[in-house]
């Protein structure tokens, strides 16, 4: 899988994009993750990438020459999406939708945004990590390359794992314990030590329902509240199904 990203700090994204779990799979020609200086494409002496608002008003706007300049020379994987808050949220459904294709781009906005010219004629679409402002788009940038690259085959040794954690179908992850078996006189619940996979499934699954069902009833309301079994498979387990069960 290609992805391109276009910044102003191409060394903040690309030093990310080396450590860890993306940095092997671009070594295993996994991932070719290419980051773009949008100075790079910039004529004047200054290597200008921004100016200030027509119409007055504070701050300064990333201009559309550079912008344009630097996505037709690349020719990067579309689509490409400017991350900025008007977008649509990415979540973990949004990150499978761009690891299950061949590529896509991401142009990181700074300052006080970009060019409206920019949005309107040369992105396919818009990208937002939250409701919250960040200085610019480079650590949503990061966000996205982390939570896309670790979904593409090969990527992550236990594939399974992308199965198994959070928001993989729409609840939280059940909890999780290793060595040693008691610490501190807490010990892990005796049946992930029974040997019995049907019973681990069992807790796990209850688990993971109760934990969203405290801690995230809006992931439960999205999904269509509770099944039956559900129900039955809480109150087995003696978990909450409600919040104000707990």
């Amino acid at each position: 899988m290609r992805i391109d990203v276009f910044t102003i700090f191409p060394s903040m994204v690309d030093d990310f994009a080396h450590q860890s779990l993306l940095g092997k799979a671009r070594a295993a020609g996994l991932l070719d993750v290419r980051v773009h200086d949008l100075r790079s494409a910039t004529q004047d002496p200054h290597r200008s990438v921004d100016d200030t608002p027509f119409g007055g008003g504070a701050g300064m706007v990333l201009m559309p020459e550079p912008l344009f300049a630097a996505v037709e020379a690349a020719q990067p994987p579309r689509p490409l999406l400017l991350l900025g808050p008007g977008g649509r949220p990415f979540d973990q459904a949004r990150a499978a939708e761009l690891a299950a294709g061949d590529g896509f781009s991401l142009l990181c906005g700074r300052y006080e945004g970009v060019d409206e010219r920019v949005r309107e004629h040369l992105v396919d679409g818009e990208l937002s990590v939250g409701d919250y402002v960040l200085a610019g788009g480079e650590v949503a940038a990061m966000v996205v390359l982390e939570a896309v690259g670790r979904l593409v085959p090969g990527v992550m040794g236990n594939e399974a794992s992308a199965l198994e954690e959070s928001f993989g179908d729409g609840l939280l992850e059940h909890p999780q314990y290793t060595r040693p078996a008691s610490f501190r006189g807490w010990d892990v619940p005796e049946v992930l030590r029974s040997g019995d996979h049907g019973k681990v499934a069992r807790w796990r699954r209850a688990q993971a329902l109760a934990r969203t069902v405290t801690h995230r009833p809006d992931l439960i309301a999205a999904r269509g509240g509770l099944t039956g079994d559900e129900e039955a498979l809480l109150a087995e387990h003696g978990l909450p199904t409600s919040p104000e069960a707990r």
